[in-house]
């Protein structure tokens, strides 16, 4: 297994760069890939019949050239990654088994992605619940599909792209009854009926991520892995809605973002489609607000202690 991941290794870094200049993304039907794979049905020679036929395409195998070609592993061919088998066809069932390469096979130990602490992200993924009950079974492109993944996170500057691109990454498989069951062999619980306990949802999964509630937040890493299991999913409302939210050390904690702090709390609200109540505070305005109450509250005793003072003996 190692040996076969070393050569993966080998032979992307010396010969990624001719499937690089080979790939024609921008016209599939030069691709020889991509002739099948973007279409909904394919053509082939039957050699026992001898004639052309025609099939369907099955759905999961049909990709969305746009976004290839928008993701981060469009300078590589598909051989860089799948086996040159696949390059005849019909492709042989054997090669159908052998396992894919993970990010570490390509990533791990390699200087130059060292800022994105691929290590740490696997460290942190395996004490998360999905490791914990899937093991090596369940992998990386369960999530992150190799094929379109972006990297929205770091390059976004609107909150509510980050929020819908993460989301979805969950809602592939939590929403949708044929991903959840073929990983996991159980039916597919309703999310509505899941989260009846958090008051509007809608509002919620709009603008917050899953792993807001559903992760052991960690400082040092720009997202975090460890997926907790549902009994350990946050449900206090206070952790996000205070001056000293957890969304600061999450959602709100890119480099990309900071620069909406410069605005003052007016232009957060305005400029942040995500705004959540409650974690911009104006300690002044806060101040105020307390001398406000605090006067008001005043002005009412005072005012009952006259009224009570100056009541005619009549009055009853």
């Amino acid at each position: 297994m190692m040996r076969n991941r070393l050569i993966l290794i080998v032979f992307v870094c010396c010969f990624g760069w001719l499937g690089a200049r080979a790939q024609s993304y921008e016209n599939a039907q030069e691709h020889q890939c991509l002739k099948c794979h973007s279409n909904q049905t394919y053509t082939f020679h039957n050699d026992l019949m001898e004639r052309q036929e025609s099939r369907l395409m099955n759905p999961y195998f049909v990709l969305d050239t746009i976004a290839l070609k928008a993701g981060v592993h469009h300078v590589f061919d598909c051989i860089d990654c799948h086996s040159y088998e696949y390059t005849t066809y019909p492709h042989s069932a054997n090669i159908k088994l052998e396992p894919l390469a993970t990010c570490l096979d390509c990533h791990g130990g390699d200087e130059s992605f060292a800022k994105y602490q691929f290590e740490r992200i696997d460290e942190e993924y395996q004490k998360s619940v999905h490791y914990q009950t899937y093991g090596d079974a369940f992998t990386c492109s369960k999530c992150h599909s190799q094929h379109t993944y972006t990297a929205t996170a770091r390059t976004s500057s609107n909150v509510q792209e980050i929020v819908e691109y993460s989301n979805n990454m969950c809602l592939s498989c939590h929403n949708s009854m044929q991903e959840y069951k073929l990983v996991s062999g159980k039916d597919n619980p309703e999310l509505v009926e899941v989260h009846n306990w958090l008051p509007n949802q809608k509002l919620h999964f709009e603008n917050v991520r899953c792993i807001e509630c559903h992760t052991q937040v960690e400082d040092s890493l720009m997202v975090s892995h460890n997926i907790l299991p549902k009994e350990q999913a946050l449900r206090k409302c206070v952790e996000c809605h205070s001056s000293n939210s957890r969304l600061i050390a999450s959602l709100y904690k890119y480099e990309n973002l900071q620069s909406r702090k410069g605005n003052g709390i007016l232009g957060t609200m305005v400029s942040n489609d995500s705004y959540v109540i409650g974690t911009h505070q104006v300690p002044l305005l806060k101040t105020l607000s307390y001398i406000i109450f605090i006067g008001l509250i005043v002005v009412i005793i005072i005012h009952t202690i006259f009224r009570i003072l100056n009541r005619k003996p009549d009055d009853k």
